[in-house]
Order: structure tokens, then C-alpha cells, then sequence
């Protein structure tokens, strides 16, 4: 290869729009000019500012990454305060509950105390997206229950659940906890 081929060409590299964001070359000292030295200052100026771009975007990283894991946290307990918040609301209905005179009140008024606890803690875990999965009639579904017993099909279909046991819950789409069932066999 000549030293024709090694030098730039007119409209070359330097004129090309896609090197226009790439850091500038540089270029190595001409042996002929006498001036080694040069050349190496230069190469060495060149490195220590590519260390210190390297060491700057490190740190720029570095408190990226700090800042978002504080903001995850921060989210994260938002969140959880919210949902207390809403807890304490069931607590001080249990509370007054409690409080009321029993040596007054009536069986009845202390059922129509707890039914109105319960629809509340079921409105907050329906507005944190919770729902109820309704087991009894449906067909044995391992996603979804948790077979404790068995029972003989009798009146039901096959793998039926007959009955439930505890309640199982979603989470949006995600499994929060198994329904507990006892499921017909044959």
C-alpha cells in the first residue's frame, strides 16, 4: 500500500455527515516532521480527557441509578401508606364497635356492625384492585384453588367445586391467594 492510500481524501471521512457526533481524531505526529514528542502530548492529552468523560458519565450513572432506587422506594411507601390509611378507617370502625353498650345493644346491632365492616374492608381491597374468586359451582381449576377434600360427585359434575372453605383473591390478573375447596369426584 502506498502513503497515497493512507492519507485523507478529499470528501473522505472528514466530509462524511455520519462521523459529524464522533470525537475528533487525532491524528499521529509525522515521523518527518521531527517532533515525536508532540505526538505523544497530544495522544496523552486525548486520554486524560476520555478518562475524565469515562469517569463523569460513571458518576452521572452511578446517580441515576441512586436516585431511581430512592425513587422506587419513596413509591413503594407511598403506596403502603396509602393502603394504611384506608386499614385505619376498618380500625376505627372496629373500634367504635366495640365501644358500644352491650348491656344495651342487641345481637342484631352488633351483626349490622360487622356487616358494615366487612362491605368496608372489601371497598378498600377493590379500590387497590383485589378481587374475590367465586369457587362454588365452578369447575377444580389448580390456578385458582387449592383442593382440600373430596366428596362424592352425588347431584355434581366431575372435578366440580362443591364447596369452599376460604375465600381466594386475585390481585388484577395475578393469583393473591388459592381459594381453599372441597371438589366433587366420581
Amino acid at each position: 500500500m502506498t502513503d497515497e492510500a493512507l492519507e485523507p481524501q478529499p470528501g473522505g471521512a472528514a466530509a462524511d455527515p455520519a462521523h459529524e457526533g464522533a470525537p475528533p481524531v487525532v491524528e499521529p505526529a509525522d515521523p518527518a516532521s521531527g517532533s515525536p514528542a508532540g505526538g505523544i502530548e497530544a495522544l496523552q492529552e486525548e486520554l486524560a480527557r476520555c478518562q475524565d468523560r469515562l469517569l463523569r458519565t460513571a458518576a452521572e450513572y452511578d446517580n441515576y441509578r441512586k436516585r431511581t432506587e430512592r425513587e422506587r422506594r419513596e413509591l413503594a411507601d407511598r403506596a403502603i401508606e396509602t393502603l394504611l390509611l384506608d386499614l385505619l378507617g376498618v380500625v376505627d370502625d372496629f373500634d367504635l364497635a366495640l365501644s358500644a353498650d352491650a348491656a344495651g345493644g342487641a345481637v342484631d346491632a352488633y351483626r349490622q356492625g360487622v356487616e358494615l365492616i366487612h362491605r368496608r374492608m372489601m371497598e378498600v381491597l377493590a379500590r387497590r384492585g383485589v378481587t374475590v374468586i367465586d369457587a362454588v359451582g365452578t369447575d377444580f381449576d389448580p390456578n385458582l384453588h387449592q383442593a382440600v377434600t373430596t366428596a362424592p360427585a352425588g347431584a355434581h359434575r366431575d372435578g366440580e367445586v362443591v364447596e369452599q372453605f376460604r375465600r381466594g383473591y386475585m390481585l388484577g390478573e395475578r393469583l393473591l391467594r388459592p381459594a381453599m375447596v372441597k371438589v366433587a369426584r366420581t
